[in-house]
């Protein structure tokens, strides 16, 4: 039997995000998604529907910074960061 996989709650999801960059650095968004998804034993689901509204809010806030840049294989991606105010947030 496959386990379920059940929706993020939102209000987490920004804290997942934030805590996901302060560990491995700038990501781009696939990345930053199956990281969560893997941390969670795979048990939670994000899709881009979910994932990239949470992105546009932090960066909003001012709590994540975002550029251009060129994936491994070649295709042009979004980078996240987590910028000083973003650190400030997690401590």
């Amino acid at each position: 039997m496959v386990p379920e996989k059940h929706d993020v709650l939102y209000g987490s999801l920004g804290l997942m995000i934030l805590k996901t960059l302060e560990a491995l650095g700038s990501l781009h968004g696939y990345r930053i998604a199956r990281r969560i998804e893997q941390i969670s034993g795979n048990q939670l689901a994000l899709n881009q529907g979910t994932l990239y509204p949470a992105l546009i809010k932090l960066e909003q806030m001012g709590w994540i910074s975002s550029k251009w840049s060129e994936s491994e294989s070649g295709r042009r991606v979004k980078v996240y960061s987590l910028t000083r105010a973003g650190r400030k947030q997690l401590d």
